[in-house]
């Protein structure tokens, strides 16, 4: 008993291997390291759990540092999660054949279409780092160079305002100054016009008996010169008056010196002639007829007393200054001082936002490669559960049974007709299938548009650099202000009004030098240009990129293989379907294709039959397969050996129809032979 289980031990051994990578683990591997990847799930399960948690923990650990270095933490909770997920997948390495196969099909699945959105990811932060990031400093750095400019004319625009504002400031200062003296200087004025206003409007130098006879008068030029001619007619009574007083003066000293009677008479009767004091009463008519009054002295005098009131009155000055807001630029002020520091902090702003976007990027790295491993998955788990998923490679299994197929003398698959061809993969064969070229175009273009956009995005940077690399060079300006005045004026004389006039024009009695030199220099912008590291940090990943979709054609394939490792039975049991599958649907169409042979009449010699015969002469043969219409190169066409028959078929077609024409045969045989069908249709065990 012992002898046999040795022996059945022994020729399971040296059963043939069923793949080329367990062909090829057959050669290289020791017989202990073949057995145990290679043995039944019941074999060797110590150290499978062993060798399950040392593939958990690599695997754990790889996976933690994709998923969560991007990923804020402190070090106690990423140590926390770092034990708990490697611990997981210890766990699944010991006991999950899907989460080992799952992990192993992430290296196929980055080298595909999520790798390369993966990679998308990277080429985005790479253009982050690079042209988006660039292209707002450089435009940052012209902005601070226009505020720095707007800062510079502005102080230039406020040096030559306050020279030429400079003489007025002084003059209403100096009036704010000296408004006290002003105020005692006009009191004065004030004074003194009070013995011309008397004057003017005093009620004297008449009888007050006629008081109510000048008060009728309408106007101050009226009343003053009825003031002026009653005190001209006063005047000559007066006079008149003093006159026969001074007579009878003079009567009275002459009479007490001459005291002989009647001699004093005589002597002093000429001191009685007052009457000629009378004579003073000629100026009456003068006084009426030519009174000494302008005829705007009222109207001039009445002004006069209004200003000198008015003057008299509280005086006081004060400086107000307005200010006046501009028109804005880029949203501030346009005298705005601190310009620069408020682009500086609106492009902060801005800045700060950007960061948060690229924090998100930073996140979606870790999604990117949960999405890896979703995927792999994903794929392993369809390959156990849909018998028809990724089930179109010619593998070694599929010729092995199609060998045995052939050998044993029945019908078998191999080599496949042309229009059978599309639907299947070999997998060693480096030409592109007809669907893995859909993929890989498709991949292409996806490359391609993400290069059109680096590319714009490159230029654009190096278009702006340029540009302001000349706008530095050839926009130096320097700036020279000059100026230089004197201004003196004298007012002569010690009136009221000359002090006056000196207290306020005198202000203008001011000199200046201004002498400015300056220059833009420190306000010219500073791009930068991008270094090659950036550039290639932008356009390496594309170019790997563009690499993984023309390799993901063969990474694609090795996902198959990775899966048929881990579930080899499950592989068997494909395979099997799909030769079972492409058996039946081969005798499906070689019966239809009999039957078409039957019912179509042999075609009449034509003019293309007629070209083709005659190249034959010539040497050349053109033959199609009248059953796959697949070309028969180099003379491997049979030709039906009925005389006159002339059709070709191809090796395998004449082989399926049972090495028998159906196209010369009469009706009534074909009828005959049609109910002896082949009943080789079965499945392959």
């Amino acid at each position: 008993m012992g002898s046999t289980l040795v022996d059945l031990h022994q020729t399971q051994q040296r059963k043939p291997p069923h793949s080329t990578i367990q062909k090829v683990c057959e050669r290289i591997l020791p017989d202990f390291a073949y057995r145990f990847l290679f043995s039944p799930p019941d074999e060797f399960p110590r150290a499978r759990l062993l060798f399950g948690a040392l593939f958990g923990v690599v695997s754990g650990a790889g996976l933690y540092l994709g998923l969560m270095h991007n990923i804020v933490m402190t070090t106690i909770q990423r140590l926390i999660v770092g034990y708990v997920f490697v611990g997981v997948c210890v766990l699944g390495g010991m006991f999950s054949t899907s989460f080992r196969c799952s992990v192993l099909l992430m290296f196929p699945t980055i080298l595909g279409s999520q790798g390369r959105s993966y990679l998308m990811l990277f080429v985005l932060f790479g253009l982050y780092q690079g042209p988006i990031s660039n292209i707002p400093h450089n435009i940052n750095n012209v902005a601070y160079s226009m505020g720095c400019n707007l800062d510079l004319q502005i102080k230039h625009s406020k040096v030559m305002w306050s020279v030429v504002t400079d003489p007025f400031v002084q003059v209403v200062q100096e009036i704010v100054d000296h408004t006290e003296e002003l105020q005692n200087q006009a009191k004065n004025i004030s004074r003194n016009f009070q013995s011309i206003r008397d004057e003017v409007l005093g009620n004297y130098g008449y009888d007050n008996l006629e008081e109510d006879t000048v008060s009728t008068g309408n106007s101050t030029q009226e009343v003053f010169a009825a003031k002026t001619m009653m005190r001209c007619d006063y005047v000559v009574e007066e006079g008149i008056d003093r006159c026969r007083d001074w007579f009878d003066v003079k009567w009275q000293k002459c009479m007490d010196t001459i005291t002989v009677p009647l001699i004093n008479y005589l002597l002093c009767v000429p001191m009685k002639f007052n009457f000629l004091c009378d004579v003073m009463t000629v100026m009456t008519p003068w006084c009426r007829e030519e009174i000494p009054v302008e005829g705007n002295f009222g109207q001039t005098f009445d002004k006069l007393n209004s200003s000198i009131d008015k003057l008299g009155a509280e005086f006081y000055t004060s400086v107000i200054l307005q200010k006046v807001e501009q028109q804005t630029v880029f949203g501030l002020s346009m005298l705005q001082e601190d310009f620069s520091t408020e682009l500086s902090k609106i492009f902060e702003e801005k800045k700060a936002i950007v960061e948060q976007l690229l924090e998100l990027v930073h996140v979606l790295f870790s999604f990117a490669f949960i999405a890896v491993f979703v995927n792999a998955f994903g794929y392993a788990r369809q390959y156990c559960q849909d018998i028809r998923f990724d089930n179109i490679y010619i593998t070694t299994y599929f010729r092995h049974i199609d060998a045995r197929r052939k050998k044993a003398g029945k019908r078998y698959l191999l080599p496949l007709k042309k229009t059978e061809q599309k639907h299947f993969i070999n997998p060693w064969s480096v030409v592109i299938h007809s669907s893995e070229l859909k993929l890989m175009v498709v991949g292409l273009l996806r490359v391609l548009s993400l290069t059109l956009f680096t590319c714009v995005l490159l230029g654009v940077d190096w278009i702006i650099y340029h540009i302001f690399d000349i706008i530095q060079r050839h926009s130096v300006t320097k700036y020279s202000f000059t100026s230089h005045h004197r201004i003196n004026i004298d007012v002569g004389g010690e009136s009221i009004l000359a002090n006056l006039l000196r207290k306020t024009i005198g202000a203008f009695n001011t000199s200046s030098s201004v002498d400015m030199q300056s220059s833009n220099q420190h306000c010219l912008p500073q791009p930068r240009a991008l270094t090659w590291e950036q550039y290639l940090w932008s356009v390496v990943p594309l170019l790997v990129m563009a690499l993984m979709c023309c390799l993901q054609v063969y990474t694609n394939r090795l996902r198959r293989v990775i899966s048929a490792f881990y579930f080899p039975k499950r592989e068997k049991r494909r395979i099997l379907f799909l030769y079972n599958m492409q058996m039946k649907k081969r005798i499906t169409f070689v019966s239809i294709q009999r039957r078409k042979l039957m019912t179509t009449q042999r075609p009449q010699t034509s003019i293309s039959s007629v070209l083709i015969a005659l190249m034959e002469r010539l040497g050349v043969r053109l033959q199609w397969c009248c059953v796959c219409g697949e070309r028969q190169k180099g003379g491997r066409g049979l030709v039906c050996p009925v005389p006159g028959c002339g059709v070709v078929y191809c090796p395998q077609c004449w082989r399926d129809l049972g090495q028998f024409c159906y196209a010369c045969t009469p009706h009534r045989q074909l009828q005959a032979m049609d109910c002896g069908d082949d009943t080789d249709v079965y499945y392959v065990d």
